[in-house]
C-alpha cells in the first residue's frame, strides 16, 4: 500500500525527488511497518471514500442542471491533452526507478474552462486509465490516483463556477483572477491528500516534508500557473491557436530549471551521504565496515540490494544488505549477476590491493549516469580501502594477541608458563581474585630423563604434552596448570574451602598420571612427586614457590607421592638459600679448599693417584661438603668461578707433589653444567699450563648419571680435552641406568665402581656379580677399574680376587689437605715411601702394574 501511496504522488505534481530519501520506506515492505501500513490505508481509504462521494456530487449536478454534452473535439482534446501530461515528463532517478513530476494540472484547469466538470473528471480518469495501462501499472495505485484527481478536480471545478465562470468551448469567459484563486485551491487539495500520505509513509511529519523543498515546488507551481492563464488567455481572446506553439517552449524551460535544481540539490545530498558513509566506514571492525557499507550502498544508489563479496580476495564471505538492512553474511556464492545488477571491483585507486566485488541490485535494468558512476567508483575505493585498513588491524591484533598468548603460554604443551603463573599469584596476594585458600602444587617427573635417553627428545616432549594434557584435564574450574620448564610443571589450586583440600586435590592430579600411556609402540608409566605449600601471608609468589619446592624435594627424599610444606622441617633449605647468597663471597675470599684422598694399588698398598674433594670453609656453619652446597652452587651463576678455584688448587697440588718426587695423577670431579660451558676446556689447558702438569696427569672425573641428551651436548668439550691429552674417569658406575649408552658415547680411561656395591661385597652376590661383570667389561675395553669407599681389609681381599686392583677409601686414608698428604706419601707404611697399606703378596708372585721411576727428590713417580 505504501508503494501505491508513493507512485500516486509522483504523477500528481507533488514532486517526489524533492523529498530525497523520505520516500525510500514507501519502496519495500518490512516486517516492522505494519503500524504504518495500517495508517496509510486508513488514509488511502478515507481519499477513495471521499472521491466515491463527491463523484456522486458531481454526477447528480450534471443531472439536476441537465449538463449538454461538449463537443466531442473538446473532449478528445482533453483527454488527449491528459495522456500526453500523465505520459511524458521530464525524469530524474530516485530509488530504483525513473520518476518526475508531470503537468497533469494543465489539462485539469484548461479542461474546467472549456467543458462542464463531470466531463473534465470522465476525461482526466481516461486519460490517466490509459497511460497505467500502458505502464501496467498496479490496479491499485490506479485506484488511488483516480481517487485523489477526483477529489482536486472536483475542488477545483466548485470553484469556478463559485466564482461564476462558465465553461464553454465557443465563449470560454474565465477571468486570470478567477483561474488563479482556482489554481490555488488545487494546489491545496492536491497537498492536503499528498502531505499526510508522505509523512505517515516517511514516519515523519507533515509540516516538515511540506518544508522539504519548498521553494522548489513552488516555482513549478508558479510555472504551471502562468502557462495556464498564457493558454486560457490565448482561447478566451479568440486570437490565433498558433500562439499555443509557445506552450511546450514555456514549459520545457520550466523542467530543465528544475530539472538541474533537483540535480544539484540530489548530487550535494549524494556528496554529504557518501562523506558521512565514509565516515562511519573508518571503523577498524571489519564486520561493522561490511554490514554499513552494504546497509548505506542501498541509500546513496537507490539500489533495492546491495552485495559485498569477498571472495575474490581469498575469504569466502558474502554481505547482502537492503532497505531494511543487512539480510545475509556468510559463506558464498552471490545472489545478483544479472542485467538488473551493476557489479564493481572494490580496488584502490592504484590497484594495488584488490579486495572483492560489490554488487548493486536494482528493480531492471538501468544505467547510471555519469556521476553516478564516478560517485560508485568512490564509494568502491573507499570501501577497499576501509577493508584493507579492517583486515591490516585485525592481523595486527590477532599477531598482538598471540604474542600475549605466546608470552603467558608454554609453546611445546599450550600450558600456561612461569610468567603467566607469577601474575595469576600476585592477583590473589593483591587481593583481585575470589575468597578461599590458594595452594600451589609444584610437580617433578621421576625418571623422566630415561625417556630421553631411551627414546630420544621427541618421545620425551610427546610424554610432556600428554602429562600436560592429563593435568589440565584433572585440574579444578579456575585452577592454573603451568609448565615451568624441563620436566617440572606447577599448578595453583584456587577457591579451596579447607587447606586439607590442598592435598585432596593434588593426589587427584598426581593420579591422573598413573595410567600407562604409549609413546612409539612403547607402554611408559610417569611417576611424579609432588610438593604442596598453601599461601603465606607476606613474601609473595617467590616465598610459596620456594615452600613448595622444599616440600616436592622432601617428597622425592622420602619417597612420597606428595609432602605439605612444613615450616619445621624447612631448616636445611633455609641454609641452602642463604649459602646461595654467600657464594659470590666464598669465591672471592678463598673459602673453597681442596681435599685428597689416595687411590691405592690394592695389590701391593701404593698410592698411584689422588682424588680432590671441594669443601667450603664457611665461616659460622664451619667445614661443608659438596652435598650441602653443590646443588648450590650449579644453580648460580658463580659454578665457572668455583670450577676454577677447584681445579687450580688440584693442579697446584699435583705439581707440589710432583717436584717432592711423587708424580701422581690427581682426579677431579666436573658437573655437567661445567662441560656446558664453551670456555671450560680452554680453562682447563691454561691451568694445566700454568702449574706446568702434563695432561695425562689429569683425570675428570664425570658422573654416570649423565643423560644422553648431556653427553651429545658436551661431546665437543669431551673431544676437545681428550685430544689435548687429559683423561676421563666414569664415575659412580653401576648406579645409572645406562652405562653401555653412556660409554658408547665418551671415550673415558677409568671406571669408578660406586661404593654401595662395595660396601656389599663380601655379603651380596648381585653385587659381587656387578662388580665382576664391571671388570671384565673394563678389560675388554681396555679400561682401568677403581673401587669407592674400601674401608676394611676383607673388602680389599674381595675385590682383588673379583679383579679390581685399585681402590680409595677410610682402608686406607680419609680425605686430607695438599699437605698432610704429601706428608703421608713420604711417611708411608711399613718403611715403603708411598705406600699405605701391606702388601698382600710377595713381590713377583703376580703382574704387578709398572713401577714408578725414582725422581730427583727420593721419591717414585706412578706408572
Amino acid at each position: 500500500m505504501r508503494e501505491l501511496a508513493r507512485m500516486n504522488t509522483l504523477e500528481t505534481g507533488n514532486d517526489p525527488a524533492a523529498l530525497g530519501d523520505r520516500t525510500a520506506p514507501l519502496q519495500k515492505r518490512s516486517s516492522n511497518d505494519d503500524a504504518t501500513d495500517r495508517q496509510l490505508q486508513l488514509l488511502i481509504g478515507l481519499v477513495v471514500v471521499l472521491a466515491i462521494g463527491v463523484a456522486a456530487l458531481d454526477v447528480l449536478h450534471a443531472v439536476t442542471t441537465r449538463t449538454a454534452i461538449p463537443n466531442p473535439p473538446a473532449l478528445i482534446l482533453i483527454y488527449a491533452f491528459s495522456v500526453i501530461s500523465y505520459r511524458f515528463k521530464i525524469e530524474i532517478r530516485i530509488r530504483s526507478s525513473h520518476n518526475g513530476s508531470t503537468w497533469g494540472d494543465v489539462p485539469i484547469m484548461v479542461g474546467l474552462v472549456l467543458v462542464p466538470m463531470p466531463w473534465v473528471v470522465l476525461c482526466v480518469i481516461a486519460g490517466m486509465a490509459t497511460v497505467r495501462i500502458i505502464n501496467r501499472a498496479d490496479p491499485l495505485k490506479s485506484i488511488f490516483a483516480i481517487a485523489k484527481e477526483v477529489l482536486v478536480i472536483s475542488a477545483t471545478g466548485a470553484t469556478f463556477l463559485v466564482l461564476g465562470t462558465r465553461p464553454g468551448v465557443d465563449h470560454p469567459n474565465a477571468s486570470v483572477l478567477a483561474v488563479t484563486v482556482a489554481y490555488l485551491v488545487l494546489w491545496l487539495v492536491d497537498d492536503l491528500v499528498f502531505h499526510p500520505v508522505i509523512a505517515v509513509a516517511s514516519r515523519s511529519t507533515i509540516g516538515k516534508v511540506f518544508r522539504n523543498d519548498l521553494g522548489g515546488r513552488v516555482f513549478v507551481r508558479l510555472a504551471t500557473l502562468a502557462t495556464v492563464i498564457y493558454i486560457i488567455e490565448v482561447l478566451v481572446s479568440g486570437t490565433s491557436l498558433f500562439l499555443l506553439a509557445f506552450v511546450p517552449v514555456l514549459v520545457g524551460c520550466a523542467h530543465l530549471w528544475r530539472l538541474r535544481r533537483l540535480r544539484t540539490h540530489q548530487e550535494r545530498d549524494s556528496w554529504r551521504q557518501l562523506a558521512d558513509t565514509t565516515d562511519e566506514l573508518s571503523s577498524v571492525d571489519l564486520n561493522q565496515v561490511l554490514h554499513i557499507a552494504a546497509a548505506q550502498g542501498t541509500k546513496l544508489f537507490s539500489a533495492g540490494e546491495v552485495e559485498i563479496d569477498l571472495t575474490a580476495s581469498g575469504v569466502d564471505r558474502v554481505v547482502r544488505a537492503g532497505l531494511d538492512g543487512v539480510s545475509y553474511d556468510g559463506p558464498g556464492p552471490r545472489k545478483f549477476d544479472g542485467e538488473s545488477s551493476i557489479t564493481t571491483e572494490l580496488e584502490t585507486r592504484d590497484r594495488s590491493y584488490h579486495a572483492g566485488v560489490l554488487v548493486l541490485d536494482f528493480d531492471g535494468k538501468i544505467k547510471l549516469t555519469e556521476f553516478e558512476q564516478y560517485k560508485l567508483k568512490t564509494f568502491a575505493s573507499a570501501l577497499c580501502t576501509a577493508i584493507r585498513n579492517a583486515a591490516a588491524y585485525a592481523e595486527l591484533r590477532r599477531i598482538s594477541e598471540q604474542n600475549a598468548y605466546d608470552a603467558a603460554h608454554d609453546p611445546l604443551t599450550g600450558l600456561a608458563n612461569r610468567r603467566e603463573l607469577y601474575e595469576r599469584a600476585d592477583e590473589y596476594f593483591a587481593g583481585r581474585t575470589e575468597d578461599g585458600v590458594v595452594a600451589l602444587l609444584l610437580i617433578d617427573l621421576n625418571h623422566f630423563k630415561e625417556v630421553n635417553d631411551t627414546l630420544g627428545h621427541a618421545a620425551g616432549d610427546a610424554v610432556l604434552r600428554e602429562v600436560a594434557r592429563r593435568l589440565d584435564d584433572a585440574a579444578a574450574p579456575g585452577d592454573l596448570v603451568a609448565r615451568l620448564g624441563g620436566d617440572e610443571f606447577a599448578v595453583l589450586l584456587v577457591n579451596l574451602l579447607t587447606p586439607a583440600l590442598a592435598t585432596h586435590r593434588a593426589e587427584q592430579m598426581l593420579s591422573a598420571l598413573e595410567t600407562t600411556l604409549e609413546v612409539e609402540g612403547m607402554q611408559i608409566t610417569v611417576e611424579a612427586a609432588g610438593g604442596i605449600a598453601l599461601a603465606p601471608g607476606s613474601g609473595g609468589i617467590n616465598e610459596l614457590m620456594r615452600r613448595a619446592d622444599v616440600a616436592m624435594y622432601q617428597a622425592k627424599r622420602a619417597g612420597q607421592q606428595t609432602a605439605t610444606y612444613a615450616h619445621a622441617q624447612d631448616t636445611a633449605d633455609v641454609e641452602r638459600l642463604m649459602l646461595g647468597g654467600e657464594l659470590q663471597r666464598a669465591v672471592a675470599k678463598h673459602e673453597f679448599v681442596v681435599d685428597f684422598q689416595p687411590i691405592v694399588d690394592l695389590g701391593s698398598g701404593e698410592v698411584i693417584a689422588a682424588e680432590a674433594l671441594a669443601r667450603w670453609q664457611h665461616p659460622e656453619y664451619g667445614y661443608l661438603t659438596p652435598m650441602q652446597f653443590l646443588e648450590t652452587v650449579e644453580r648460580s651463576g658463580q659454578l665457572p668461578a668455583f670450577a676454577d678455584a677447584v681445579l687450580d688448587q688440584a693442579l697446584a697440588a699435583s705439581g707440589g707433589w710432583r717436584e717432592a718426587g711423587f708424580d701422581l695423577p690427581v682426579a677431579v670431579n666436573v658437573s655437567p653444567r661445567s662441560l656446558l660451558d664453551p670456555r671450560f676446556p680452554a680453562t682447563v689447558l691454561t691451568r694445566l699450563a700454568r702449574h706446568d702438569v702434563a695432561p695425562e696427569r689429569l683425570v675428570l672425573e664425570l658422573a654416570e648419571t649423565l643423560t644422553i641428551s648431556q653427553l651429545d651436548t658436551v661431546g665437543r668439550a669431551l673431544d676437545e680435552l681428550r685430544e689435548a691429552g687429559v683423561r676421563l674417569a666414569l664415575d659412580d658406575f653401576g648406579t645409572g641406568v645406562s652405562p653401555l649408552s653412556v660409554l658408547s658415547h665418551i671415550p673415558v680411561n677409568q671406571l669408578k665402581i660406586d661404593r654401595v656395591f662395595v660396601t656389599s661385597v663380601e655379603t651380596s652376590s648381585e653385587a659381587a656379580a656387578v662388580i665382576r661383570s664391571t671388570v671384565d667389561l673394563a678389560r675388554s675395553l681396555h679400561l682401568t677399574v677403581i673401587a669407592e669407599g674400601v674401608e676394611s681389609e676383607p673388602q680389599r681381599l674381595a675385590l682383588w680376587e673379583l679383579g679390581c686392583v685399585a681402590g680409595q677409601g677410610h682402608l686406607f686414608a680419609r680425605p686430607m689437605a695438599s699437605a698432610r698428604m704429601l706428608a703421608t706419601l713420604q711417611r708411608g707404611s711399613g718403611g715403603r715411601p708411598g705406600a699405605l697399606a701391606a702388601a698382600m703378596h710377595d713381590a713377583g708372585a703376580v703382574v704387578r702394574m709398572p713401577r714408578r721411576r725414582r725422581s730427583s727428590g727420593g721419591g717414585r713417580s706412578a706408572g
